[in-house]
Protein backbone atom coordinates (compact mmCIF):
# COMPACT_ATOMS: atom_id res chain seq x y z
CA UNK A 1 0.00 0.00 0.00
CA UNK A 2 1.47 3.34 -1.04
CA UNK A 3 1.62 6.23 1.49
CA UNK A 4 -1.11 8.13 -0.32
CA UNK A 5 -3.47 5.21 -1.08
CA UNK A 6 -6.88 6.12 0.30
CA UNK A 7 -5.81 9.76 0.47
CA UNK A 8 -5.49 10.32 -3.28
CA UNK A 9 -6.69 13.15 -5.49
CA UNK A 10 -10.39 12.30 -5.26
CA UNK A 11 -10.23 12.39 -1.48
CA UNK A 12 -7.91 15.41 -1.29
CA UNK A 13 -9.65 17.73 -3.75
CA UNK A 14 -12.96 18.25 -1.88
CA UNK A 15 -11.18 18.08 1.50
CA UNK A 16 -8.76 20.87 0.53
CA UNK A 17 -11.02 23.10 -1.58
CA UNK A 18 -13.80 23.80 0.93
CA UNK A 19 -11.57 25.09 3.76
CA UNK A 20 -10.15 27.69 1.36
CA UNK A 21 -13.54 29.41 1.11
CA UNK A 22 -13.57 30.93 4.60
CA UNK A 23 -10.18 32.68 4.37
CA UNK A 24 -10.91 33.64 0.77
CA UNK A 25 -14.07 35.45 1.85
CA UNK A 26 -12.31 37.08 4.78
CA UNK A 27 -9.70 38.71 2.53
CA UNK A 28 -11.70 39.37 -0.67
CA UNK A 29 -13.83 41.83 1.29
CA UNK A 30 -10.77 43.97 2.13
CA UNK A 31 -10.70 45.71 -1.26
CA UNK A 32 -14.50 45.99 -1.37
CA UNK A 33 -14.96 47.82 1.95
CA UNK A 34 -14.66 51.31 0.45
CA UNK A 35 -16.92 50.57 -2.59
CA UNK A 36 -19.55 48.94 -0.34
CA UNK A 37 -19.42 51.87 2.10
CA UNK A 38 -19.95 54.31 -0.79
CA UNK A 39 -22.74 52.23 -2.35
CA UNK A 40 -24.67 51.68 0.90
CA UNK A 41 -24.05 55.07 2.53
CA UNK A 42 -22.07 54.01 5.61
CA UNK A 43 -18.66 55.04 6.95
CA UNK A 44 -15.45 53.00 6.79
CA UNK A 45 -15.70 52.40 10.54
CA UNK A 46 -19.28 51.12 10.17
CA UNK A 47 -18.45 48.91 7.19
CA UNK A 48 -15.93 47.08 9.40
CA UNK A 49 -18.99 45.25 10.74
CA UNK A 50 -18.83 43.20 7.53
CA UNK A 51 -15.43 41.99 8.70
CA UNK A 52 -16.28 41.57 12.37
CA UNK A 53 -19.70 40.03 11.67
CA UNK A 54 -18.32 37.16 9.62
CA UNK A 55 -15.65 36.50 12.21
CA UNK A 56 -18.18 36.64 15.03
CA UNK A 57 -20.35 34.00 13.38
CA UNK A 58 -17.30 31.94 12.45
CA UNK A 59 -15.91 32.06 15.98
CA UNK A 60 -19.11 30.38 17.18
CA UNK A 61 -19.66 28.28 14.07
CA UNK A 62 -16.22 26.68 13.78
CA UNK A 63 -16.19 24.81 17.12
CA UNK A 64 -19.92 24.07 16.81
CA UNK A 65 -19.43 22.56 13.36
CA UNK A 66 -16.39 20.69 14.63
CA UNK A 67 -18.47 19.19 17.41
CA UNK A 68 -21.26 18.28 14.96
CA UNK A 69 -18.70 16.69 12.62
CA UNK A 70 -17.31 14.58 15.48
CA UNK A 71 -20.81 13.49 16.51
CA UNK A 72 -22.93 13.29 13.34
CA UNK A 73 -20.22 12.86 10.71
CA UNK A 74 -18.11 15.35 8.74
CA UNK A 75 -19.68 14.69 5.33
CA UNK A 76 -23.17 15.72 6.46
CA UNK A 77 -21.90 18.86 8.20
CA UNK A 78 -19.74 19.78 5.21
CA UNK A 79 -22.69 19.58 2.79
CA UNK A 80 -24.93 21.65 5.07
CA UNK A 81 -22.27 24.35 5.25
CA UNK A 82 -21.84 24.45 1.48
CA UNK A 83 -25.59 24.95 1.09
CA UNK A 84 -25.59 27.94 3.47
CA UNK A 85 -22.58 29.42 1.65
CA UNK A 86 -24.30 29.23 -1.73
CA UNK A 87 -27.43 30.92 -0.36
CA UNK A 88 -25.33 33.69 1.20
CA UNK A 89 -23.63 34.33 -2.13
CA UNK A 90 -26.95 35.16 -3.80
CA UNK A 91 -28.34 37.54 -1.13
CA UNK A 92 -26.54 40.84 -2.04
CA UNK A 93 -27.66 40.60 -5.67
CA UNK A 94 -31.28 40.47 -4.48
CA UNK A 95 -30.91 42.77 -1.45
CA UNK A 96 -28.17 45.36 -2.23
CA UNK A 97 -28.36 47.31 1.04
CA UNK A 98 -25.93 47.32 3.97
CA UNK A 99 -28.33 45.11 5.93
CA UNK A 100 -28.53 42.68 3.02
CA UNK A 101 -24.76 42.58 2.68
CA UNK A 102 -24.37 41.97 6.42
CA UNK A 103 -26.89 39.11 6.32
CA UNK A 104 -24.97 37.60 3.40
CA UNK A 105 -21.68 37.82 5.28
CA UNK A 106 -23.23 36.12 8.31
CA UNK A 107 -24.60 33.28 6.16
CA UNK A 108 -21.27 32.83 4.39
CA UNK A 109 -19.45 32.93 7.71
CA UNK A 110 -21.72 30.21 9.12
CA UNK A 111 -21.53 28.07 5.99
CA UNK A 112 -17.78 28.23 5.49
CA UNK A 113 -17.25 27.53 9.20
CA UNK A 114 -18.16 23.90 8.54
CA UNK A 115 -15.38 23.25 6.03
CA UNK A 116 -12.14 23.21 8.02
CA UNK A 117 -13.24 21.18 11.08
CA UNK A 118 -15.18 18.82 8.80
CA UNK A 119 -12.12 18.28 6.62
CA UNK A 120 -9.89 17.62 9.64
CA UNK A 121 -12.48 15.18 11.01
CA UNK A 122 -12.77 13.54 7.57
CA UNK A 123 -9.00 13.02 7.45
CA UNK A 124 -9.03 11.59 10.97
CA UNK A 125 -11.92 9.24 10.10
CA UNK A 126 -10.19 8.05 6.93
CA UNK A 127 -7.00 7.49 8.92
CA UNK A 128 -8.89 5.32 11.42
CA UNK A 129 -10.64 3.50 8.58
CA UNK A 130 -7.33 2.66 6.88
CA UNK A 131 -5.48 2.18 10.20
CA UNK A 132 -2.58 4.42 9.24
CA UNK A 133 -1.53 8.03 9.52
CA UNK A 134 -2.47 10.47 6.74
CA UNK A 135 0.40 11.64 4.52
CA UNK A 136 1.99 14.82 5.97
CA UNK A 137 1.51 16.63 2.67
CA UNK A 138 -2.28 16.33 3.07
CA UNK A 139 -2.27 18.16 6.42
CA UNK A 140 0.15 20.69 4.98
CA UNK A 141 -2.21 21.02 2.03
CA UNK A 142 -4.96 22.29 4.33
CA UNK A 143 -2.71 25.12 5.46
CA UNK A 144 -1.51 25.77 1.93
CA UNK A 145 -5.08 25.95 0.63
CA UNK A 146 -6.02 28.46 3.34
CA UNK A 147 -2.82 30.40 2.82
CA UNK A 148 -3.29 30.58 -0.93
CA UNK A 149 -6.83 31.86 -0.55
CA UNK A 150 -5.77 34.44 2.06
CA UNK A 151 -3.02 35.61 -0.27
CA UNK A 152 -5.01 35.77 -3.50
CA UNK A 153 -8.18 37.08 -1.83
CA UNK A 154 -7.34 40.79 -2.17
CA UNK A 155 -6.13 40.28 -5.76
CA UNK A 156 -9.18 38.29 -6.83
CA UNK A 157 -11.50 40.63 -4.93
CA UNK A 158 -9.97 43.68 -6.59
CA UNK A 159 -10.39 42.23 -10.07
CA UNK A 160 -13.97 41.14 -9.39
CA UNK A 161 -14.96 44.52 -7.94
CA UNK A 162 -13.32 46.39 -10.84
CA UNK A 163 -14.87 44.33 -13.63
CA UNK A 164 -18.17 43.09 -12.20
CA UNK A 165 -19.04 45.25 -9.17
CA UNK A 166 -18.82 44.56 -5.46
CA UNK A 167 -21.70 42.04 -5.48
CA UNK A 168 -19.49 39.67 -7.50
CA UNK A 169 -17.30 38.86 -4.48
CA UNK A 170 -20.41 37.25 -2.98
CA UNK A 171 -21.73 35.58 -6.14
CA UNK A 172 -18.42 33.82 -6.78
CA UNK A 173 -19.22 31.58 -3.80
CA UNK A 174 -22.18 29.98 -5.57
CA UNK A 175 -20.43 27.97 -8.32
CA UNK A 176 -17.55 27.07 -5.99
CA UNK A 177 -19.91 25.75 -3.29
CA UNK A 178 -21.87 23.72 -5.85
CA UNK A 179 -18.70 22.22 -7.34
CA UNK A 180 -17.33 21.22 -3.91
CA UNK A 181 -20.71 19.73 -2.94
CA UNK A 182 -20.75 17.56 -6.07
CA UNK A 183 -17.19 16.34 -5.38
CA UNK A 184 -18.10 15.62 -1.76
CA UNK A 185 -21.16 13.57 -2.73
CA UNK A 186 -19.26 11.57 -5.34
CA UNK A 187 -15.83 11.07 -3.78
CA UNK A 188 -15.88 11.31 0.01
CA UNK A 189 -16.87 8.23 2.06
CA UNK A 190 -20.27 8.20 3.70
CA UNK A 191 -20.31 8.99 7.41
CA UNK A 192 -20.24 6.14 9.89
CA UNK A 193 -23.04 5.97 12.46
CA UNK A 194 -21.76 8.10 15.35
CA UNK A 195 -24.65 9.02 17.59
CA UNK A 196 -27.66 7.25 19.02
CA UNK A 197 -30.97 8.04 17.31
CA UNK A 198 -32.94 10.71 19.12
CA UNK A 199 -29.92 12.66 20.36
CA UNK A 200 -30.81 16.34 20.03
CA UNK A 201 -28.62 18.77 18.12
CA UNK A 202 -28.98 21.31 20.95
CA UNK A 203 -27.49 18.85 23.42
CA UNK A 204 -24.80 17.69 21.01
CA UNK A 205 -23.46 21.20 20.35
CA UNK A 206 -24.10 22.62 23.86
CA UNK A 207 -26.60 25.30 22.83
CA UNK A 208 -26.53 27.04 26.25
CA UNK A 209 -22.75 27.33 25.98
CA UNK A 210 -23.03 28.81 22.48
CA UNK A 211 -25.59 31.36 23.69
CA UNK A 212 -23.44 32.37 26.67
CA UNK A 213 -20.36 32.66 24.43
CA UNK A 214 -22.30 34.87 22.00
CA UNK A 215 -23.66 37.02 24.85
CA UNK A 216 -20.11 37.44 26.11
CA UNK A 217 -18.56 38.32 22.76
CA UNK A 218 -21.20 40.28 20.82
CA UNK A 219 -21.89 43.17 23.26
CA UNK A 220 -18.15 43.50 23.85
CA UNK A 221 -17.59 43.74 20.10
CA UNK A 222 -20.39 46.31 19.66
CA UNK A 223 -18.90 48.40 22.46
CA UNK A 224 -15.37 48.27 21.05
CA UNK A 225 -16.35 48.99 17.43
CA UNK A 226 -18.27 52.10 18.58
CA UNK A 227 -16.12 52.93 21.58
CA UNK A 228 -16.42 56.68 21.00
CA UNK A 229 -20.16 56.37 21.82
CA UNK A 230 -19.29 55.35 25.43
CA UNK A 231 -22.07 52.73 25.61
CA UNK A 232 -20.84 51.31 28.91
CA UNK A 233 -24.14 49.59 29.61
CA UNK A 234 -23.28 47.06 26.88
CA UNK A 235 -20.60 45.57 29.13
CA UNK A 236 -23.19 44.40 31.66
CA UNK A 237 -24.09 41.36 29.54
CA UNK A 238 -20.52 40.02 29.13
CA UNK A 239 -19.80 40.75 32.81
CA UNK A 240 -22.58 38.30 33.69
CA UNK A 241 -22.37 35.90 30.74
CA UNK A 242 -18.58 35.41 30.89
CA UNK A 243 -18.42 33.86 34.38
CA UNK A 244 -21.64 31.95 33.66
CA UNK A 245 -20.03 30.51 30.51
CA UNK A 246 -17.02 29.21 32.45
CA UNK A 247 -19.25 27.78 35.21
CA UNK A 248 -21.51 26.04 32.68
CA UNK A 249 -18.69 24.68 30.50
CA UNK A 250 -16.93 23.12 33.49
CA UNK A 251 -20.05 21.12 34.36
CA UNK A 252 -21.69 20.13 31.09
CA UNK A 253 -21.07 16.74 29.48
CA UNK A 254 -20.42 18.06 25.95
CA UNK A 255 -19.05 21.60 26.39
CA UNK A 256 -18.98 24.08 23.51
CA UNK A 257 -15.56 25.24 24.75
CA UNK A 258 -13.96 22.46 26.75
CA UNK A 259 -12.36 24.56 29.50
CA UNK A 260 -11.45 21.40 31.41
CA UNK A 261 -9.46 20.11 28.44
CA UNK A 262 -7.79 23.51 27.99
CA UNK A 263 -6.85 23.57 31.68
CA UNK A 264 -5.39 20.06 31.46
CA UNK A 265 -3.76 20.46 28.06
CA UNK A 266 -1.65 23.57 28.62
CA UNK A 267 0.36 22.97 25.45
CA UNK A 268 -2.81 23.05 23.32
CA UNK A 269 -3.97 26.22 25.10
CA UNK A 270 -0.67 27.89 24.25
CA UNK A 271 -1.10 26.87 20.62
CA UNK A 272 -4.51 28.58 20.55
CA UNK A 273 -2.99 31.71 22.09
CA UNK A 274 -0.31 31.76 19.37
CA UNK A 275 -2.99 31.38 16.70
CA UNK A 276 -4.90 34.33 18.15
CA UNK A 277 -2.02 36.77 18.53
CA UNK A 278 -0.33 35.84 15.25
CA UNK A 279 -3.49 36.46 13.27
CA UNK A 280 -4.10 39.79 14.99
CA UNK A 281 -0.92 40.96 13.27
CA UNK A 282 -1.63 39.25 9.94
CA UNK A 283 -5.13 40.70 9.60
CA UNK A 284 -4.05 44.14 10.79
CA UNK A 285 -1.85 44.33 7.70
CA UNK A 286 -4.56 43.19 5.29
CA UNK A 287 -7.36 45.37 6.65
CA UNK A 288 -5.27 48.50 7.20
CA UNK A 289 -3.20 48.60 4.01
CA UNK A 290 -6.02 48.08 1.51
CA UNK A 291 -8.24 51.00 2.67
CA UNK A 292 -5.11 53.15 3.03
CA UNK A 293 -4.12 52.43 -0.59
CA UNK A 294 -7.61 53.37 -1.78
CA UNK A 295 -8.29 56.43 0.41
CA UNK A 296 -4.86 57.89 1.18
CA UNK A 297 -3.09 57.05 -2.10
CA UNK A 298 -6.17 57.06 -4.36
CA UNK A 299 -5.68 53.63 -5.96
CA UNK A 300 -8.56 51.71 -7.56
CA UNK A 301 -9.75 48.41 -6.10
CA UNK A 302 -8.07 46.25 -8.77
CA UNK A 303 -4.72 48.02 -8.38
CA UNK A 304 -5.02 47.82 -4.59
CA UNK A 305 -5.48 44.06 -4.84
CA UNK A 306 -2.31 43.81 -6.91
CA UNK A 307 -0.40 45.60 -4.14
CA UNK A 308 -0.83 42.51 -1.97
CA UNK A 309 0.83 40.16 -4.50
CA UNK A 310 4.35 40.46 -2.98
CA UNK A 311 3.04 39.14 0.35
CA UNK A 312 1.20 36.34 -1.46
CA UNK A 313 4.32 35.22 -3.34
CA UNK A 314 6.52 35.29 -0.23
CA UNK A 315 3.84 33.49 1.81
CA UNK A 316 3.54 30.69 -0.73
CA UNK A 317 7.31 30.25 -0.90
CA UNK A 318 7.62 30.21 2.89
CA UNK A 319 4.85 27.64 3.17
CA UNK A 320 6.46 25.33 0.63
CA UNK A 321 9.74 25.43 2.53
CA UNK A 322 8.24 24.25 5.83
CA UNK A 323 5.29 22.18 4.55
CA UNK A 324 6.96 18.76 4.49
CA UNK A 325 9.09 18.96 7.64
CA UNK A 326 8.07 21.87 9.86
CA UNK A 327 10.39 22.65 12.78
CA UNK A 328 7.93 24.30 15.16
CA UNK A 329 10.11 26.33 17.49
CA UNK A 330 12.54 27.71 14.92
CA UNK A 331 9.77 28.40 12.42
CA UNK A 332 7.56 30.20 14.95
CA UNK A 333 10.47 32.36 16.15
CA UNK A 334 10.94 33.55 12.57
CA UNK A 335 7.17 34.00 12.16
CA UNK A 336 7.11 36.32 15.20
CA UNK A 337 10.39 38.17 14.62
CA UNK A 338 9.76 39.20 11.00
CA UNK A 339 6.43 41.02 11.60
CA UNK A 340 8.01 42.78 14.57
CA UNK A 341 10.44 44.35 12.09
CA UNK A 342 7.62 44.84 9.59
CA UNK A 343 5.48 46.69 12.13
CA UNK A 344 8.33 49.12 12.78
CA UNK A 345 8.67 49.70 9.02
CA UNK A 346 4.94 50.42 8.72
CA UNK A 347 5.34 53.31 11.18
CA UNK A 348 7.69 54.96 8.66
CA UNK A 349 5.34 54.67 5.65
CA UNK A 350 3.47 57.76 4.41
CA UNK A 351 1.69 58.84 1.24
CA UNK A 352 4.96 60.11 -0.23
CA UNK A 353 6.89 56.87 0.37
CA UNK A 354 8.06 55.28 -2.92
CA UNK A 355 5.75 52.42 -3.83
CA UNK A 356 8.66 49.98 -4.07
CA UNK A 357 9.48 50.51 -0.39
CA UNK A 358 5.84 50.04 0.59
CA UNK A 359 5.65 46.79 -1.38
CA UNK A 360 8.88 45.56 0.22
CA UNK A 361 7.42 46.18 3.68
CA UNK A 362 4.20 44.36 2.73
CA UNK A 363 6.22 41.42 1.36
CA UNK A 364 7.78 40.87 4.79
CA UNK A 365 4.35 40.00 6.18
CA UNK A 366 4.09 37.13 3.72
CA UNK A 367 6.60 35.23 5.88
CA UNK A 368 4.33 34.89 8.95
CA UNK A 369 1.37 34.21 6.64
CA UNK A 370 3.25 31.26 5.20
CA UNK A 371 4.63 29.90 8.45
CA UNK A 372 2.06 30.41 11.21
CA UNK A 373 -0.81 28.23 10.05
CA UNK A 374 1.04 25.16 8.78
CA UNK A 375 3.35 25.04 11.81
CA UNK A 376 0.70 25.54 14.48
CA UNK A 377 -1.60 23.10 12.67
CA UNK A 378 1.06 20.38 12.76
CA UNK A 379 1.55 21.04 16.49
CA UNK A 380 -2.22 21.00 17.11
CA UNK A 381 -2.74 17.68 15.30
CA UNK A 382 -0.23 16.10 17.70
CA UNK A 383 -1.62 17.81 20.82
CA UNK A 384 -5.37 17.29 20.27
CA UNK A 385 -7.06 14.51 22.30
CA UNK A 386 -8.02 11.35 20.41
CA UNK A 387 -11.52 11.52 18.96
CA UNK A 388 -11.72 15.31 19.33
CA UNK A 389 -9.72 16.48 16.33
CA UNK A 390 -12.77 18.15 14.73
CA UNK A 391 -13.55 20.06 17.92
CA UNK A 392 -9.90 21.00 18.47
CA UNK A 393 -9.56 22.16 14.86
CA UNK A 394 -12.73 24.23 15.20
CA UNK A 395 -11.38 25.92 18.33
CA UNK A 396 -8.14 26.74 16.52
CA UNK A 397 -10.17 28.53 13.89
CA UNK A 398 -12.09 30.32 16.66
CA UNK A 399 -8.75 31.60 17.94
CA UNK A 400 -7.96 32.77 14.42
CA UNK A 401 -11.36 34.47 14.07
CA UNK A 402 -10.92 36.18 17.42
CA UNK A 403 -7.61 37.53 16.16
CA UNK A 404 -9.34 38.96 13.12
CA UNK A 405 -12.07 40.47 15.32
CA UNK A 406 -9.41 42.11 17.49
CA UNK A 407 -7.73 43.45 14.34
CA UNK A 408 -11.02 44.94 13.09
CA UNK A 409 -11.55 46.62 16.47
CA UNK A 410 -8.06 48.15 16.36
CA UNK A 411 -8.59 49.39 12.81
CA UNK A 412 -12.05 50.82 13.56
CA UNK A 413 -10.57 52.74 16.49
CA UNK A 414 -7.46 53.89 14.65
CA UNK A 415 -8.99 54.73 11.28
CA UNK A 416 -12.36 56.25 12.15
CA UNK A 417 -14.04 57.59 9.01
CA UNK A 418 -10.96 57.96 6.76
CA UNK A 419 -7.62 56.10 6.65
CA UNK A 420 -4.59 58.39 7.09
CA UNK A 421 -0.84 58.08 7.54
CA UNK A 422 -1.28 58.58 11.29
CA UNK A 423 -3.81 55.74 11.55
CA UNK A 424 -1.48 53.45 9.60
CA UNK A 425 1.36 54.29 11.98
CA UNK A 426 -0.84 53.39 14.96
CA UNK A 427 -1.56 50.03 13.37
CA UNK A 428 2.18 49.49 12.81
CA UNK A 429 2.90 50.06 16.50
CA UNK A 430 0.23 47.51 17.47
CA UNK A 431 1.64 44.96 15.01
CA UNK A 432 5.14 45.35 16.46
CA UNK A 433 3.87 45.07 20.04
CA UNK A 434 1.77 41.96 19.36
CA UNK A 435 4.64 40.31 17.48
CA UNK A 436 6.97 40.97 20.42
CA UNK A 437 4.54 39.20 22.75
CA UNK A 438 4.31 36.20 20.39
CA UNK A 439 8.10 36.02 20.19
CA UNK A 440 8.38 35.85 23.99
CA UNK A 441 5.66 33.17 24.16
CA UNK A 442 7.39 30.99 21.56
CA UNK A 443 10.83 31.25 23.15
CA UNK A 444 9.43 30.46 26.61
CA UNK A 445 7.14 27.56 25.55
CA UNK A 446 8.49 24.29 27.05
CA UNK A 447 6.41 22.21 24.64
CA UNK A 448 8.13 23.77 21.65
CA UNK A 449 11.54 23.29 23.24
CA UNK A 450 10.80 19.57 23.48
CA UNK A 451 10.06 19.58 19.74
CA UNK A 452 13.70 20.50 19.13
CA UNK A 453 14.77 17.24 20.78
CA UNK A 454 12.06 15.31 18.93
CA UNK A 455 13.36 16.55 15.56
CA UNK A 456 16.95 15.69 16.53
CA UNK A 457 15.91 12.18 17.61
CA UNK A 458 14.03 11.66 14.34
CA UNK A 459 17.09 12.73 12.35
CA UNK A 460 19.34 10.43 14.37
CA UNK A 461 16.94 7.51 13.81
CA UNK A 462 16.87 8.12 10.05
CA UNK A 463 20.68 8.30 9.89
CA UNK A 464 21.04 5.08 11.89
CA UNK A 465 18.45 3.38 9.68
CA UNK A 466 20.29 4.40 6.51
CA UNK A 467 23.60 3.26 8.02
CA UNK A 468 22.11 -0.11 8.96
CA UNK A 469 20.66 -0.59 5.48
CA UNK A 470 23.99 0.25 3.89
CA UNK A 471 26.05 -2.02 6.19
CA UNK A 472 27.43 -5.27 4.70
CA UNK A 473 25.75 -8.53 5.63
CA UNK A 474 27.12 -10.08 8.77
CA UNK A 475 28.56 -6.80 10.06
CA UNK A 476 26.15 -6.92 12.99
Amino acid sequence: MTPTQGFGARFALPVLTGPAMNPLNTTMIAVALVPIAEATGVTVAQVMWLVAGLYLVSSVGQPACGRLADIYGPRRVYLAGLTATAIGGIVPALWPTFTGVLVARLLIGLGTSAAYPSSMAQISAQSARLRREPPPILLSGLSMAALTSISIGPVLGGLLVHWFGWQSIFLVNVPVAIAVAVMTLRWLPRDDARVAPGTSVARAIDLPGMVLFTLTLTPTLVFLLDIDQHQWWLLAAPALAGPALIWHERRTERPFIDVRMLARNRALSRTYLRFFLSYVGIYLVTYSMTPWFQSARGLDADVTGLMMIPAAVVAFAANLIVARQPRPRRTLIIAAGVPLVGGVLVTAIHTGTPLAWVLAAIALFGIPQGLVSVTNQAVLYRQAPAGQIGTAAGLSRTALQMGAIAASVVIAGAVGDTPTDASLHTVGIVIAAVSAVVLVLVVADPGLRSDVHRVRDARRTRRESRSAQGAPAGSH
